[in-house]
């Protein structure tokens, strides 16, 4: 049976049917006729063999062809691999090469072609296991040319370790001359860059009209000159800005030399013995100059949120900071304050109620400056609430006492209660902080879009878009001096509780280490007006106690601090506390007390993340060097929190960014 059917088997289907049918016919006659059966039936048989013996003739016809179409097919396919126009090579995962062709040996004779490959071959590895990828494509400059690698998976085997071992197939595409005519092509894209002078009103108003011109040409001359080393294009846009246009290519020349027209611009000597600040700005993002134009507009925003004195660069999606280690300018002039307040005024007034909050783990001047425009608020009829729900061990006292008062247990509100009251004709102040992620319920950003930012601290590009309102001066020593500021200037006259007046004197107090940083003509106004309204300073020194538990920590926290470079003190809190943060803010402030120590890093955890508090003098910047773990602050008070990351790790990785920038610096 088994014979019959590999006989079947051997035969097409067409010839099957015929035999098939012939079988029928045959047996139909032998039934009629029984003299034609042995007749019939030999002749049947012939039929069989002849139809198997001219079928099996056919296919080994058939494989012979092609047989020799395949040898035909290997031979073109390996001639075409030996004398292939470019280099290849047959490699195995492992470094052991198999076979190259001519032209690889006499492109790379006088390269050390091996580093190369090592480094190819672990990327091809990685992409063949991980990525479970059979081909796979990358540019590589080797000497003074460019190649594409074209890579081909073509069998794997295992070693005599039982690893497997996979064989691929390099083939080296020259592509300098694409390459030179792409890069060609982005060198001379245009970027567009904007030039503003920082402190140009309080030129004017404190130089003489004689000087004024002089002053003037001088910091214009050193921006033109600086234009033409990069072949760029100035226009002069106002009286104290520019718009400047060059080519990509001297971008990286401008990274290298840090903006080093910031620093010309400082040299330019007045009678008045004013430093001249610039705030620069340039993009190179936008399929067009308009677009170039915008970004940098928006960068520029963000330069002068951060205090002026240094050039923003946006460059693949990312902002790219220089300069900036020089106090803030306080600015005299009021104006503004005078604006904001009654365009603040028009908000509240069209709005259905009103909601504030500052930022998570809020302090005193968080609280201060949300209860003063809770005040300012309820001043124009509105329902208000403050959101409200942590707080640093400092404020558990005065919180207690406060919402021992009837009107505030209904004033202040929590995260639940908060998304319960708010919708679109809600406005949505924010104090203390412009962060997104950093106030104390992001969930109510995308519940209105009426929403006023009032901040001091250094402009972060994670800032909160789009608010209808903007008070944000990074000169100002605390969010309670702007909100003072407001207070003074509102149209009807505002009558604070003496919970609001100690908190809002609490803020500027906490904020400027006792009136000792940041505080300037501005700060003293402020202090002064809460003065007046009868604020008890005694009163607002006891907020701020600390028992004999929490003083033991911080005097054994400042006991174990580690100098680096002779000045910058850091220490750790090294058990694990819910309010690692405010005791690592209260150490680093210590530290500052001593005389050797001109800045301060604190390092602790809660249970959650690690909390990193930075503080100086004024000499470094902590705020640069806290920003490159995604922090924020001041000059000389700033702070960063990292999740998942140990106490130990955090100390190396602060020390690691101050050593990146004192060689900065």
């Amino acid at each position: 049976m088994s014979n019959n059917k590999k006989f079947l088997d051997k035969i097409t289907s067409k010839t099957k049917i015929y035999l098939f049918i012939i079988l029928v016919l045959i047996i139909m006659l032998c039934i009629y006729e029984n003299k034609y059966i042995i007749p019939l039936t030999i002749i049947y048989i012939i039929l069989l063999v002849y139809t198997f013996w001219t079928n099996g003739r056919k296919k080994d016809e058939f494989f012979k062809h092609i047989q020799e179409l395949t040898f035909d097919v290997d031979s073109a396919a390996k001639n075409a691999l030996i004398n292939s126009p470019f280099p290849v090579i047959i490699v195995e995962t492992d470094g052991n090469i198999v076979w190259k062709n001519n032209k690889f040996v006499k492109s790379f004779i006088n390269t050390n072609i091996n580093t190369y490959l090592e480094q190819i071959i672990k990327e091809i590895k990685q992409s063949i296991i991980n990525e479970n990828k059979k081909t796979f494509i990358q540019n590589i400059e080797i000497e003074d040319k460019t190649y594409q690698i074209i890579g081909e998976y073509v069998r794997s085997k295992e070693n005599k370790k039982g690893e497997k071992i996979h064989t691929i197939t390099l083939y080296f595409v020259d592509n300098t001359s694409e390459s030179e005519m792409s890069k060609k092509y982005m060198d001379s894209r245009t970027c567009v860059g904007l030039i503003l002078i920082d402190n140009y009103e309080e030129i004017a108003q404190r130089i003489s009209a004689q000087e004024l011109p002089q002053i003037i040409a001088a910091v214009e001359k050193q921006i033109y000159d600086w234009a033409n080393k990069i072949e760029g294009l100035v226009i002069k846009k106002d009286r104290d800005s520019f718009v400047v246009i060059f080519e990509k290519k001297y971008l990286s020349q401008i990274e290298q030399e840090k903006f080093d027209i910031l620093d010309t611009i400082k040299e330019i000597e007045t009678s008045e013995k004013m430093a001249i600040t610039l705030s620069i700005a340039v993009s190179e993002e936008g399929e067009n100059n308009i677009e170039k134009y915008k970004a940098s507009m928006a960068s520029l925003d963000i330069a002068l949120g951060r205090g002026g004195d240094q050039a923003v660069l946006k460059k693949d999606g990312n902002y790219v900071f220089f300069g900036g280690r020089s106090q803030e300018v306080e600015k005299r002039t009021k104006v503004k304050a005078r604006i904001i307040a009654h365009a603040l005024e028009e908000l509240v007034t069209e709005s259905k109620n009103v909601m504030i909050m500052g930022h998570v783990n809020g302090d005193i001047d968080s609280m201060g400056a949300s209860l003063g425009m809770y005040r300012f608020a309820r001043n124009l009829g509105k329902e208000a609430y403050v959101v409200s729900q942590t707080s640093d061990i400092t404020l558990a006292g005065f919180m207690e006492n406060l919402k021992s008062e009837p009107e505030y247990q209904t004033a202040i509100i929590d995260k639940n209660e908060a998304l319960s009251k708010i919708d679109s004709e809600t406005l949505l102040i924010i104090v203390d902080t412009h962060k997104k992620n950093y106030v104390e319920v992001p969930e109510l950003l995308d519940e209105t879009e009426k929403i006023v930012i009032i901040d001091h601290h250094r402009k972060s590009t994670d800032a909160i878009e789009n608010a209808s309102l903007l008070f944000h001066e990074v000169y100002a020593s605390s969010a309670a001096e702007l909100v003072i500021e407001i207070l003074q200037y509102a149209t009807q006259d505002i009558e604070l509780t003496s919970y609001e007046v100690e908190a809002l004197y609490g803020g500027i107090m906490v904020d400027t280490k006792d009136f000792t940083f940041k505080t300037g003509v501005r700060t003293f106004e402020a202090a002064a007006y809460l003065r007046k309204l009868g604020v008890d300073i005694i009163k607002v020194k006891k907020i701020f106690q600390m028992d004999l538990e929490n003083y033991n920590i911080i005097s054994d926290i400042v006991k174990n601090t580690e100098l680096i470079n002779g000045t910058i003190g850091i220490a750790t809190y090294d058990e694990i506390n819910k309010n690692a943060g405010i005791i690592c803010a209260k150490a680093a402030d210590e530290l500052l007390t001593i005389s050797d120590i001109t800045a301060s890093f604190v390092i602790g955890n809660d249970g959650n993340k690690t909390f990193i508090s930075g503080r100086s003098v004024g000499d470094i910047n902590v705020q640069l060097i806290l920003e490159k773990m995604g922090g924020g602050g001041h000059i000389t008070v700033a702070g960063a929190q990292i999740e998942e990351m140990s106490i130990q790790d955090a100390k190396n990785l602060v020390i690691e960014k101050i050593e990146e920038y004192l060689k900065e610096g």
